[in-house]
This record gives C-alpha cells, sequence and structure tokens, in this order.
C-alpha cells in the first residue's frame, strides 16, 4: 500500500499541476490579467518546477546545495499541509447552516463593471435577498424584518459605489426600499465588517448579522468578523467553477499574509534543521 502510494505521488503531482496550469489559462481568457488571476497557473508551474530543481541541487552532491534542498522539501511540505487544512476547514465552515435570529444581513461587495452589477457580485445579492427572505418566512428566525446592507466603496476603477450598485439591484429584485441601507466607504473586508455594523446600530439592528460572501471567501470573513468581535455567521454563495481554484489560493495567500509572524516562527525549525544538516555535510566532506 505504501509503495503504491510513493509510485503514483509524482502522477499526482503531474495531473494537478495539469490541472492548475490549465485552469490559470481559463482565468486568463474569462478574467484578464492581474496577480490574482495568475496564482493557479503560477501553482502549476511551481508544482513542476519545483520538484525539478530538488533534484538539481541534489545531484550536485554539493552539501549548500543539498542543505537547500531539504529546506525546500520541508516548508513545501508545510505549506501544502496548512492548504490541506485551510480548504477542508473553508469548505467545512462554508456548508454550515447559520443559526442566528438575524436584525442585519450585510452582504459584501467586489468589483463593479461599468457601474453594474456583475455575475460574481450578483450571486452574494442574491443569496442575501434569499437570507432576508427566509428570516421573514413563517418559519423564518426573525420577529421583525433584518436590514440589508450592501457593503462597498468606490474602487480606483469603478464610476461609482458598489454599496450603491448592489442596493439598486436589491431593490430592483424586490427588497423594500424602507429594510436597504448601503455602506459606500469600505475599501476591505474588515472595513465592510466594521462600517456595516456601524450603519446597523445607528439604525436601532446592532443584534445579530448575517454576513454574505462568495463561498470561497467565508472562511476569511468569519475569522476577521471573530476578530473584530462581531455576533455574525457568515454564509457563501455559489462560485462559478473555474472561478475557485485561483479565488481558494488568493484566500489562503491573503490568510497566510494576516498571520505571517506565526508561520515565520513555525518555519523557523526547518531552518536550523537545514543550516545544521548542511553543516554535518560539510563536515563529513572534509
Amino acid at each position: 500500500m505504501a509503495l503504491s502510494i510513493v509510485a503514483l505521488t509524482p502522477l499526482a503531482v503531474i495531473v494537478l499541476a495539469g490541472f492548475l496550469i490549465s485552469n490559470g489559462v481559463t482565468m486568463l481568457r474569462r478574467e484578464g490579467r492581474s496577480i490574482g488571476n495568475l496564482l493557479s497557473l503560477l501553482a502549476g508551474i511551481a508544482l513542476l518546477g519545483l520538484p525539478v530543481l530538488a533534484v538539481l541541487l541534489v545531484a550536485t552532491l554539493n552539501p549548500v546545495a543539498i542543505g537547500f534542498a531539504a529546506l525546500l522539501f520541508s516548508l513545501c511540505s508545510y505549506f501544502g499541509v496548512v492548504f490541506v487544512v485551510f480548504l477542508a476547514y473553508a469548505v467545512a465552515y462554508g456548508r454550515m447552516k447559520h443559526t442566528v435570529e438575524p436584525d442585519s444581513v450585510v452582504i459584501l461587495g467586489s468589483q463593479i463593471i461599468d457601474g453594474t452589477v456583475p455575475p460574481l457580485l450578483r450571486s452574494r445579492l442574491d443569496k442575501g435577498l434569499a437570507m432576508y427572505r427566509e428570516a421573514l418566512s413563517p418559519n423564518g428566525p426573525a420577529r421583525t424584518a433584518p436590514l440589508l446592507i450592501p457593503s462597498g466603496g468606490q474602487g480606483a476603477n469603478e464610476s461609482r459605489p458598489e454599496g450603491e450598485a448592489m442596493a439598486e439591484y436589491l431593490l430592483m429584485a424586490g427588497a423594500p426600499a424602507g429594510h436597504v441601507v448601503a455602506e459606500e466607504k469600505a475599501a476591505s473586508t474588515a472595513e465592510n465588517l466594521q462600517f456595516s455594523a456601524a450603519v446597523a446600530r445607528e439604525r436601532g439592528k446592532g443584534g445579530a448579522m448575517v454576513v454574505v460572501t462568495n463561498n470561497y471567501h467565508v472562511l476569511r470573513a468569519a475569522l476577521l468578523s471573530r476578530k473584530l468581535g462581531l455576533d455574525a455567521q457568515v454564509v457563501g454563495s455559489p462560485t462559478a467553477r473555474y472561478y475557485l481554484p485561483s479565488a481558494f489560493l488568493r484566500e489562503f495567500a491573503a490568510i497566510l499574509r494576516e498571520h505571517k509572524k506565526l508561520h515565520l516562527i513555525l518555519c523557523l525549525p526547518f531552518v536550523a534543521l537545514s543550516v545544521f544538516g548542511t553543516w554535518l555535510l560539510v563536515m563529513s566532506s572534509q
């Protein structure tokens, strides 16, 4: 069994790399060129290139090169395991049912195109409206109508605030005008949450929140909500399948960046072991 796993690992790596590269090309074709859209392509190339680099380093029989190859392997293994844990937790959390009686339903913004709501953001808005209607249903949890808060400021390439365009969409979809209040200043997920909570409190809706975003973004939004001390549960809306690999990689990179000190500390033992191993190889070769 163990031998079979070892034998199949290179094939699995090649298949995964091929999938990521193919997905990266699809992302570039459909979504345009940006660092975020390049992530799956870059990950696929790295999956193919790093093992080759490690073999070439070991083949030199140079102690320093071998030590660097060992460090490369250790760090790749560490971040690979962390990514698998992140992905499993993100998927599991995204499938949890919300249990709160919401005072407000906050819909996180994303880029608008030509002043209108694109499919990615439309998915969030449709989910948010569904959560609002579910809360008001005969078997729903809300005693009074929750406040719908579409949240998002105006980006550099946007003709108007995201919150304004989102509110317009909700009203056209049948949301009562008195139950929709746009938040139009936020420039990040943390600001979406903070500013929306302030809007809710100003209107006497400072209780529990349901936060709506796309499924790949649920875990990070939940972590930020907890960090900000908000009484919030986060739910996810569907996302086009081709978009998910790059989206999850982008979220993973964002979480690593937000906890960079922790991961730097956890990586120090790998660096220390590689340096020690290199020293042993140098000493044994003399």
